[in-house]
């Protein structure tokens, strides 16, 4: 299967998983649970959300997180603050890492937007250098898309 084929089919799932249901802690739950048990060699898939100059700790699968990440450190505070999602391929080499489980190695995340206000990011972690490609990203921005359309999110 394709990359491309694999997101769509992703992104079809988390639709059907989502049908009906608009609340943002039962989805994002659902969501992060989706991608730890369909994405390959991963160790971390979840959720922070912003409030105030902070990232929270969101639903997740893997290891336990960071709870509070300042905007701009990190690679979740980087997207936050530069409004860009970040595909890092050796987080030990991104300045200002934060590690909260020291075996991840690569990273994706992806700021969550409603209009111009930012919400928090989703963050996919994996034990692996250069696990992510482009079409992870593009695949996991289209996740996303579908998650926001079918949530009602938390506005900070």
């Amino acid at each position: 299967m394709s990359s491309s084929d694999f997101y769509s089919s992703l992104a079809s799932q988390l639709e059907g998983l989502l049908s009906g249901e608009r609340d943002w802690l039962a989805n994002t739950a659902n969501a992060s649970a989706l991608l730890f048990m369909e994405l390959p060699d991963i160790n971390w898939a979840g959720f922070y959300f912003l409030h105030g100059d902070e990232l929270r700790v969101g639903p997740f699968q893997g290891k336990p997180a960071c709870t509070r990440i300042p905007v701009g450190a990190g690679v979740c505070g980087t997207a936050v603050a530069t409004g860009e999602s970040q595909l890092v391929e050796d987080v030990h080499e991104f300045p200002g890492h934060i590690a909260c489980d020291a075996v991840s190695a690569s990273e994706v995340v992806i700021p969550l937007y409603n209009g111009d206000q930012c919400l928090g990011v989703l963050d996919v972690d994996s034990p692996s250098k250069s696990r992510f490609t482009r079409e992870d990203l593009a695949g996991l921005q289209s996740f996303a898309r579908v998650l926001l359309a079918q949530s009602d999110l938390p506005t900070g």
